[in-house]
């Protein structure tokens, strides 16, 4: 079948708790220290780890809230790792500790990523509602430089801290990370309560612009010390090919070994999924809805079953400016933002302000046009 051969998982963040020791204003699940429903068993979790590798060996990122809270984390860390898995970690770094570290290694852990929101204290506790927050994430890098680990940064920006962009990016650069991912927020979790501070479509185009000028100076230069990316904002592949050719130059991007598999935009349900800490299998960590549960359905199965995974990979039935885009192969847009915006995950993404060279000359989907307009 040729969807099995051309979609097939090759990342997967999988929400082990959803327990937490911070409440970050931005928090796509709402973590808070105690789950209202307590997390799954730990044979539960081998079993999807065996039904996953049945189709595929991904990257696998324990992630959470905070996974480290997680008693059996290097249980489920070393029975992924013997099982081909790459695994990785997700964590805010205020539980790093020697210990840790060396569990880290013991157990196989390829990767772990950091969370980083602000180039000073007061900026990243603000943030993350933490004092002290920011001196655990600065503490946790240096143990993973002492002993060997290799890590990324995750940075979230809103209004609140973009002006920080620049200086979070060297103080990525500055601690050591192999790679810098700058994410804009999405509306999901107490990211909604949070609306007001979310950057509209020209605060996110100007940001990506100077995203696009960053990763074009690190290849000019073939600086090869820090891999950057922005994350959640697919219609950079856009901007990045417009530049690059108004700019005349070839520009060969980088790729992170433990990446997403995709060299375009947004691959939710394509080639990355998300499982929460009940078994519900998304698109996305974002993504709010689910319709297939992989603790009732093995993973093997569910990921060619669910509709929304289905719909995922079925661009050419993408809807407004993303249904007649030139660049939708390469960008996809962001189906979250599409269904916070229209309640519908195959319309068009909103925080894009590009408008299609079928619109522009008159062609394309006046319908859709016309729908989204007053849908605006």
């Amino acid at each position: 079948m040729a969807q099995r051969e051309e979609f097939l998982p090759k990342w997967i963040a999988w929400e082990i708790t959803r327990r937490c020791n911070l409440k970050c204003i931005h928090c796509r699940s709402s973590s808070t220290i105690e789950s209202e429903q307590g997390d799954f068993s730990t044979e539960d979790g081998k079993k999807l780890l065996e039904d996953i590798a049945k189709i595929s060996k991904p990257t696998i990122v324990l992630t959470g809230g905070e996974p480290l809270l997680r008693e059996d984390i290097w249980e489920l860390a070393q029975y992924g790792t013997d099982l081909g898995f790459r695994m990785c970690i997700a964590t805010n770094g205020t539980l790093v500790d020697d210990e840790v570290c060396k569990k880290m290694k013991e157990v196989g852990i390829k990767m772990v990523s950091l969370s980083l929101d602000g180039s000073t204290p007061e900026i990243h506790d603000d943030f993350r509602k933490q004092p002290g927050a920011y001196e655990g994430v600065i503490k946790a890098a240096e143990l993973f430089n002492k002993h060997g680990i290799p890590f990324l940064i995750n940075s979230s920006f809103t209004k609140r801290n973009a002006h920080d962009i620049p200086n979070v990016y060297k103080k990525a650069r500055e601690l050591g990370a192999k790679a810098w991912y700058m994410f804009i927020v999405l509306p999901v979790g107490r990211g909604e309560e949070a609306n007001a501070e979310l950057l509209d479509e020209k605060e996110a185009e100007y940001w990506l612009n100077w995203h696009y000028e960053l990763e074009k100076e690190l290849i000019l230069k073939g600086d090869n010390t820090i891999l950057v990316r922005p994350t959640c904002a697919p219609h950079y592949y856009r901007i990045f090919y417009q530049n690059a050719k108004r700019d005349g130059l070839d520009l060969k991007r980088r790729n992170l070994v433990f990446g997403t598999g995709g060299g375009k935009g947004c691959v939710a349900g394509q080639s990355i999924a998300y499982i929460d800490c009940h078994g519900w299998l998304r698109p996305c960590s974002y993504f709010p809805n689910s319709d297939i549960n992989v603790f009732e359905v093995p993973f093997h199965e569910a990921w060619f079953k669910s509709k929304i995974m289905q719909d995922m990979r079925k661009v050419e039935e993408y809807k407004g400016r993303c249904g007649v885009c030139e660049y939708v192969k390469i960008c996809n847009g962001c189906r979250v933002r599409a269904y916070w915006k229209y309640g519908d995950y195959m319309q068009e993404d909103p925080i894009c302000n590009y408008i299609p060279v079928k619109m522009r000359l008159g062609a394309g989907s006046k319908t859709a046009v016309s729908q989204t307009k007053k849908e605006d």
